[in-house]
């Protein structure tokens, strides 16, 4: 069996449109590298019930999206976040709440930041403010250096990656066991990894748009991988 791949995707509530009451986005590219890797992806809605959808899911994939609520984290909001209506960023609350701590996560732009903000961390809000320039927002493409002793980069078999930049915050305060292990020139963190052994992962650049480089193929792959292998430990426990 292809291991259960959980999307959680962009929400946007509007309840004073009767005929739709809100939307509910996700760019195309992202389920299709999934089956591409050999998985089976599913779209969850923010109202879906987590503690239901928990123990089907084998992994979890969050994409990229608007700006994280900073009263998260304690702060006052900055002039220029594009922040999201909480219902997404609520409902990912809930998902990881229930989910078992050994699924699989593969954190993509706001998906590496909201993996650190589940953990007890911070964002930058507004990268801009630090480094003086917009070169991580509109897709330019950038280079990243790994960590040599990372997991991530002994994963990818390399300590330097190339992909497409769309995001204006960044993380800043480091969540309870989560490290930094990517970097811009700049200093801005770009990737993240879960301290131990979980398969856990967050990279600010997005590797879904950027199909025909090795590493981004190399890292989906192990995702589905690394949640078939707990797919198989998951059946043989229900035995």
């Amino acid at each position: 069996m292809k291991p259960i791949i959980a999307i959680t995707v962009e929400s946007k509530f509007d309840p004073e449109t009767p005929r739709s009451r809100g939307k509910l986005e996700l760019n195309w590219n992202y389920p299709e590298e999934i089956v591409k890797a050999g998985g089976v992806p599913i779209i969850v809605a923010p109202m879906a019930d987590m503690a239901e959808l928990a123990p089907i899911v084998d992994g979890w994939l969050i994409p990229g999206g608007a700006d994280i609520n900073s009263s998260e984290w304690g702060e006052e909001l900055h002039p220029e976040a594009e922040v999201q209506d909480g219902t997404r960023f609520n409902a990912e609350k809930q998902l990881f709440t229930h989910l078992d701590p050994q699924v699989p996560i593969l954190g993509i732009c706001y998906g590496a930041q909201a993996l650190n903000v589940l953990h007890g961390g911070s964002l930058e809000q507004h990268v801009p403010d630090r480094t003086g320039h917009e070169h991580h927002s509109g897709g330019t493409p950038q280079d990243y250096t790994l960590d040599e002793s990372s997991r991530l980069a002994r994963m990818l078999g390399q300590t330097k990656v190339h992909g497409p930049s769309y995001h204006h915050q960044a993380i800043a305060r480091l969540g309870e066991g989560i490290s930094a292990v990517g970097h811009h020139d700049d200093g801005t963190i770009e990737a993240i990894e879960a301290n131990g052994s979980r398969w856990l992962f967050g990279l600010q650049c997005h590797p879904e748009r950027a199909p025909g480089e090795n590493w981004t193929q190399t890292l989906f792959r192990e995702f589905i991988q690394a949640a078939a292998a707990y797919r198989q430990t998951k059946e043989v426990r229900h035995r």
